[in-house]
Formats: C-alpha cells, sequence, structure tokens
C-alpha cells in the first residue's frame, strides 16, 4: 500500500493519538493538529509532526496546512466530549463541536483532500433498545450529543452541497490507555486504586465498549473502503451495565467495593441504553474487534499503574 500523507486533527487526545500509532505502523506521513486542552504532547508518536491548532480558527487558515503538506485525508476527531462539561459550557460545546467541524469540513473540501472522517457519536441516537443500526432514531439527549449531531449533520450537508467526501463515524463508547477524561471506566479504576468505596451515578445504564487499539485498527480500514456520505456504527456489539463493569474491574484489581449513589454524578436527561448494530461496517471491512471486554480491562489496570495510577485529566 502507498504511503499516504494523513491530518489527524484532535490526534494528541485519547482515541485520536491510538488512530496517529495505527497510521504510522502502517507507514504513513502523519501530521497531529491539537490546541492541548485535553490532547497531551506525550501521547503524540514520535514519528508524527504537530501542529498547535484550534479549529475555531479560519478554514482558510486550516486549508493552507492541508495544501502545503499535501495532505491526502483527514481524521477529524476534535471535540469537547465531556457530557458533564456541556451542561456548564453549552456554547463551547457548540463553537468546538458544531463550528469547529464546519471549518474542519470547508477547510478540506478547499485543500481538495481525497477523504474526511467525521467523528460522530452514539448519543445522538439517545436510549435505544436492542442493537441499533444507523437508521435508528436521532434523539439526542446532552446539549454534548446536540452539537454532535449538528456537525453529523452538516457533514452529510456538505457532502451533497459541496461533494466534500465525508464518512461520518458514529462512534460507540470506547475505552483504554491515555483516556483524558473522568469517563466511568478510568473513573472507576482510580477509586479502586484507593480504597473499596466507588461513589458512581446511574450504575443500571448499559453502555456497548470498543477497546480503542481494535477502534483505530478498524477505522483506519474504514476510511480507506467506506463510502462518502454514508454514516457507519462502529462498537462492539455487546452491552454492559455501568455496575456489571464495576464487578469486572473490581475483580481484576482484587477489591471488594462497596457501591454508594452520589446524586451530583446522576446525569439529568441520561441515556439508559446503547448497543451497536456493525452489519453496514462489517460489509465493508473486515477487521473484527480483538479484545474481549475482560482482557481489554486487564490490559487498562496494567497499564494505570504501570504510569504511575494517573491518567490525563488527574
Amino acid at each position: 500500500m502507498a504511503t499516504k500523507n494523513v491530518a489527524v486533527i484532535g490526534g494528541a487526545g485519547f482515541i485520536g493519538s491510538h488512530v496517529v500509532d495505527e497510521l504510522v505502523s502502517r507507514g504513513n506521513n502523519v501530521l497531529v493538529l491539537d490546541n492541548f486542552v485535553s490532547g497531551a504532547m506525550k501521547n503524540i508518536n514520535k514519528k508524527a509532526e504537530w501542529i498547535d491548532f484550534d479549529i475555531r480558527s479560519s478554514p482558510l487558515i486550516l486549508s493552507s496546512i492541508l495544501r502545503n503538506v499535501e495532505i491526502d485525508e483527514v481524521y477529524h476527531l476534535a471535540a469537547e466530549p465531556y457530557i458533564p462539561e456541556s451542561y456548564e459550557r453549552p456554547r463551547d460545546f457548540f463553537d468546538v463541536n458544531a463550528i469547529g467541524t464546519m471549518n474542519v469540513l470547508i477547510a478540506s473540501g478547499l485543500a481538495d483532500v481525497r477523504r474526511v472522517m467525521y467523528w460522530s457519536t452514539s448519543e445522538v441516537y439517545g436510549t435505544g433498545s436492542g442493537k441499533m443500526d444507523e437508521t435508528f432514531p436521532l434523539n439526542p439527549q446532552s446539549t454534548y450529543a446536540v452539537s454532535k449531531m449538528a456537525g453529523d449533520r452538516l457533514a452529510l450537508t456538505l457532502f451533497k452541497e459541496k461533494n466534500i467526501p465525508v464518512i461520518i463515524l458514529r462512534q460507540f463508547n470506547v475505552y483504554g490507555p491515555r483516556e483524558t477524561h473522568e469517563y466511568v471506566i478510568p473513573e472507576i479504576i482510580s477509586q479502586l486504586s484507593k480504597g473499596d468505596t466507588l461513589m458512581l451515578g446511574n450504575i443500571k445504564a448499559k453502555r456497548d465498549f470498543l477497546y480503542v487499539e481494535d477502534e483505530a485498527r478498524m477505522v483506519v480500514e474504514l476510511m480507506e473502503k467506506g463510502v462518502p456520505g454514508e454514516v457507519y456504527n462502529l462498537g462492539s456489539e455487546e452491552t454492559y451495565s455501568i455496575e456489571y463493569i464495576a464487578s469486572v474491574i473490581a475483580d481484576v484489581m482484587r477489591r471488594e467495593p462497596k457501591i454508594k449513589i452520589d446524586p451530583r454524578r446522576l446525569r439529568p436527561f441520561d441515556v439508559e441504553y446503547l448497543r451497536s448494530d456493525n452489519s453496514k461496517v462489517y460489509r465493508i471491512i473486515k477487521s473484527r474487534p480483538k479484545v474481549n471486554f475482560r482482557d481489554g480491562i486487564k490490559k487498562l489496570v496494567k497499564w494505570f499503574y504501570d504510569n504511575g495510577m494517573t491518567w490525563g485529566f488527574e
């Protein structure tokens, strides 16, 4: 396979840095663009180049960067991602997730890139039931989800209006090393590293979790084989309650957890159930998840201890 010049916007963050690693491992030239608000320099693969860049900047600036280094593909992961913060800073979420996404898409069109991938989210569906495919009705239940749905719809509209070759990825939950916010799995590991008491919110909520290295490998293949203008779900097709997740982590860490419900951790309009139907993406790519949930938790706990028991958000 020929070497490509690839830009990963948000490539210093959790998922983005793993996508960079996957691209570098395949021999590509990778440029990371990140404003380092939540991403970290230490996450960037040493073989990648990087630029400090904010997607709220003019699309003309970004298109010039993409043209100057002759970028073939753009992976757009830059976002305000942490739902609890969207309640306090709704405008920031729309500025980044909607307007910022419009800037990236317009810049990509101006630079004549071959393909763009926009990271949407399963949160645009709201609470579901059974396996949820791409035709499941959209019902976002947080300011974050609404802002991401705006980006999702912009991507589809700009594909039709301006022929911007964008693939829309509706990513279900991802877990693994380098998480940069207090998501539930790193939060449980962090709490159990200090004792048996767990302060949690909605422990009955069920989510679909995919290990981040599997996710990176699968999306890189999707970029090559997916169809611009199409939407693809990606998850593990398995779902676990937060209560069950806590029990698996506790077992791996040899703890006996005492769960207490913290009202401050309850979301005002929470999504109760998400489970991906990967049928569409599986018709396109050959890659499948390799890491089962328990093994993924073991790998993550080991990483946590190997890295001084800290996360990027601590």
